[in-house]
């Protein structure tokens, strides 16, 4: 493996052009935040830029990425990805990069090291926060760069209320928002606002919910059933596995999403310092982080709650 710094990763990035930014599958706020900001302050320093374009993108962050997609490929592209651990993260349309990043940059402890470089800390709440440490480098932080790398920065923190969150995430946050964007339309529409069906899909989960460890674990089952009879979108399900971590005595969360083709979406938040996230999930073939991590897994969804069931109780059994 071939892993650089911060400014390491600004001078190559100084020293080439053509950029092609690649997100991860079902794209989340650090990923699309992560690729505008890149993106607009390449953009700023002279350089060619684009972020090839996701159809997994749900109009939450579409308006983040607005004039700043492309689904060609642009002649002699450098390719960069941002926040994505693994190969299974690449989406159908970015597959054909794969064997082509040059430059991989990520917070994931899971980190598979499929670039020629990496500029890994996984030590950091967001991987907002690296690209942070390297665009300050070559770009001065204007407003739309400050609002797209602290949409990365809030939403991998929960609105700085998960376990990830330290100092360091603040202080990021805070010199961030000194770019003179305004902070309180995006906090209202990441972290004060749900569409009724969001609720919906909330009340029916709760309803379906299975408490185990004497109520510290909490299990949800969002089957097709479910999303049809609610007629939910990726928009109204976005981080709906946060929700369960907020019921009074829960310290780790487990949510089954069923994807229709024969799969089941994990996402598991846990206290670390009860269970590892990660360890459990990479026994299923995912990853991520010790608080918060995923993957994808085939079989029914009582099967997979078994699956599930089985990687925790092997994790705490050492």
């Amino acid at each position: 493996m071939n892993t650089i710094t911060a400014a390491q990763a600004a001078q190559f990035l100084m020293g080439h052009d053509d950029y092609l930014i690649l997100t991860h599958v079902r794209p989340d706020g650090d990923t699309i935040g992560c690729a505008a900001g890149l993106c607009l302050a390449l953009r700023q320093a002279g350089k060619a830029a684009w972020v090839l374009e996701n159809p997994g993108v749900t109009s939450l962050f579409a308006l983040y990425l607005e004039g700043l997609t492309t689904r060609e490929e642009p002649e002699n592209a450098t390719v960069v990805s941002v926040d994505i651990a693994a190969r299974s993260l690449f989406y159908d349309e970015a597959q054909t990069y794969l064997n082509r990043v040059e430059l991989a940059i990520d917070h994931h402890p899971s980190q598979e090291f499929f670039a020629k470089q990496t500029c890994l800390d996984a030590e950091k709440a967001a991987c907002g926060q690296i690209i942070y440490e390297i665009v300050k480098r070559f770009s001065p932080i204007t407003p739309e760069i400050g609002r797209a790398l602290y949409v990365a920065l809030s939403t991998d923190c929960g609105c700085f209320q998960y376990s990830n969150t330290d100092a360091a995430a603040h202080r990021a946050a805070a010199e961030l928002m000194e770019s003179g964007f305004d902070p309180y339309p995006v906090n209202r529409r990441h972290f004060r606002t749900k569409t009724f069906k969001r609720l919906k899909l909330e009340s029916l989960l709760t309803a379906g919910m299975e408490l185990r460890d004497s109520g510290t674990t909490a299990l949800v089952f969002l089957t097709r059933k479910i999303i049809e009879d609610v007629g939910a979108n990726e928009r109204d399900m976005d981080d709906i596995s946060a929700f369960v971590g907020q019921i009074e005595g829960v310290k780790n969360g487990v949510t089954l999403k069923e994807t229709g083709d024969g799969h089941v979406k994990i996402s598991l938040r846990t206290d670390p310092g009860d269970l590892n996230a990660s360890h459990v999930c990479a026994l299923l073939g995912g990853g991520g982080h010790a608080a918060a991590a995923g993957g994808m897994v085939e079989g029914t969804v009582e099967q997979v709650r078994q699956k599930v069931l089985d990687a925790i109780e092997q994790v705490r059994n050492g």
